[in-house]
């Protein structure tokens, strides 16, 4: 990824990776992506234009194969959802996914998430930011690779509008205390629900691919809904 017109920064959510695509996810990045796909810039968005109305937009980063974006674009079809991944594959599974649900309501982007926050996104523009099942990158040397910090915190608060939410998930003990521990010390956000649960209570949302993997190896479920703290 070309990172020389991006300001330095300690973050990186993700790196790109093209994979190993079908002949139907190619033929959907062809075909699909210029109807749903949005090209990274500089230049911050107009959410309004690019959706064609005006109404609530929620942000999801590292969606997979986009079955459960697409599962909550198509039962919410009064909110915006704007998709971030940089998995290939993924994305041409999500547009078919798209195209089969007939969902208006869904654009994507392939960019770091950082890249989108910082130039993409302007101060308030989203109403819900969703974060589920992070790389937990679990080897020590590794811990500052996780997307949850406090410069990512900053970003998602500017960006948030005033009672938005911040909704998170994962399927590693030590990622949750991690999670935990970053969130109790930050200023910008009230925790208003934590879960754990074995995948019979997520909160708010689909079950994803990478929640069923999690179960599958006998892993736990931790949810939380953060809320944007008022600053007065």
């Amino acid at each position: 990824m070309d990172t020389k017109d991006t300001p330095k920064r300690s973050i990186r959510s993700f790196v790109r990776r093209t994979g190993r695509l079908t002949p139907s996810q190619e033929k959907a990045l062809a075909e699909l992506w210029p109807g749903v796909g949005v090209e990274f810039s500089e230049r911050t968005l107009n959410l309004d234009e690019l959706f064609g109305r005006r109404a609530p937009v929620v942000l999801e980063i590292g969606f997979g194969n986009g079955e459960s974006l697409v599962l909550q674009a198509a039962s919410q079809p009064e909110t915006n959802f704007l998709g971030l991944e940089v998995h290939d594959p993924g994305v041409g599974h999500c547009l078919l996914k798209a195209r089969d649900a007939g969902v208006r309501n869904l654009r994507l982007i392939t960019r770091d998430a950082i890249d989108v926050l910082t130039h993409q996104l302007g101060p308030k523009s989203l109403s819900r930011v969703n974060l589920y099942f992070p790389d937990p990158w679990p080897k020590k040397r590794h811990h500052k690779r996780r997307i949850v910090q406090h410069e990512f915190l900053a970003l998602i608060a500017d960006r948030l509008c005033d009672g938005g939410t911040l909704n998170i998930a994962t399927d590693w003990a030590a990622y949750a205390e991690h999670i935990d521990e970053v969130l109790e010390s930050s200023q910008r956000f009230i925790c208003r629900e934590r879960r754990e649960h074995d995948g019979d209570r997520p909160l708010n949302r689909p079950e994803t691919k990478f929640e069923r993997r999690g179960l599958d190896r006998g892993h736990r479920i931790w949810d939380w809904c953060f809320e944007l703290r008022t600053i007065s």
